[in-house]
């Protein structure tokens, strides 16, 4: 039995009249008849009562008609579904990202737009750190992730940088440095630093001592380690020292707590988008398009 069996006895079944249903189906007569016949000489019972003019759906015609119009919508919405999925309109799509890239700027707003514009797919976010993104993205965990330590050349990865982040300085608005109008490296050499572990990230770690080394500040005084951006903020929130935090962390800064610029340190920690190369998902694709439509990630890329 073939679905087109089921089409031609459905549009028998509700013309009752084999002449309008060969009209609707655009369909020969004689080859409908066939159709139907062999239709009933395979299930092995007749579906309708031969008239002068006309057919008549028998009682197990009828029941038939309910389930072959039951399967044939059925067939029809998975068709349609596939569809949704294969043209990235459907799915389920798996992102990660770093909590202190959540908070404002291209990652809440990517999620936004997805969810407006894929209402039909299923977004799901997974607050990760960055090293744990990359693993899972290789292993097929995550499709994509937002990340800041991203390697320059990775064989399975692809990657679309969407934001330079500044590095700027937390300190307790009641600190001594915080009444400073321009603040200098030099101006930390006796602060107490929060500072984050150099296994987290070895290269940030060691571009970051370099350049506080080249503005004088060649040993700073770290009293204590914060694994990531939200502990280092906590922690000088309590007084305990200041910290290095992107600038983007002034949107959930502590209310004890100033962000301020240091004018001799120009270092950017880079935000890309990371997904794996032989990722052929169609959501995907879509959810790539929609991030480097962002005017901001234009402006990254520009260069």
């Amino acid at each position: 039995m073939e679905l087109r069996h089921l089409r031609y006895f459905v549009a028998v079944g509700e013309e009752q009249h084999f002449g309008r249903a060969s009209r609707r189906l655009r369909v020969a007569q004689p080859a409908l008849s066939r159709q139907i016949q062999d239709l009933e000489e395979e299930i092995g019972f007749k579906l309708f009562e031969r008239l002068p003019r006309g057919v008549k759906l028998n009682p197990a015609g009828k029941l038939f008609l309910e389930d072959a119009r039951r399967i044939l919508q059925e067939v029809n919405d998975a068709a349609a579904r596939a569809a949704r999925v294969a043209h990235g309109r459907s799915g389920t799509l798996r992102v990660g990202f770093t909590e202190n890239a959540s908070w404002r700027g291209v990652v809440p707003d990517s999620f936004r737009r997805f969810r407006e514009q894929q209402p039909d797919a299923e977004l799901q976010l997974y607050p990760v750190a960055s090293l744990d993104q990359l693993e899972a993205i290789r292993s097929g965990r995550l499709d994509a992730g937002f990340v800041n330590f991203m390697p320059k050349a990775d064989p399975e990865l692809d990657q679309l940088a969407v934001a330079d982040q500044h590095v700027e300085l937390a300190l307790p608005k009641r600190h001594p440095l915080a009444r400073l109008k321009k603040l200098r490296l030099l101006d930390l050499a006796e602060a107490a630093f929060v500072w984050f572990p150099r296994w987290a990230s070895p290269a940030f770690y060691d571009q970051m001592m370099a350049a506080c080394y080249r503005g004088g500040l060649k040993s700073p005084r770290i009293v204590q380690e914060g694994l990531n951006e939200a502990t280092i903020l906590s922690l000088v929130s309590t007084g305990l020292g200041v910290g290095w935090v992107l600038a983007t962390a002034r949107w959930r800064c502590p209310a004890t707590v100033v962000i301020l610029p240091v004018v001799d340190l120009s270092v950017t920690l880079r935000l890309a988008l990371a997904w794996r190369r032989d990722n052929s998902s169609p959501l995907l694709a879509s959810f790539i398009r929609e991030v480097r439509r962002s005017p901001e990630v234009r402006a990254v890329n520009k260069g």
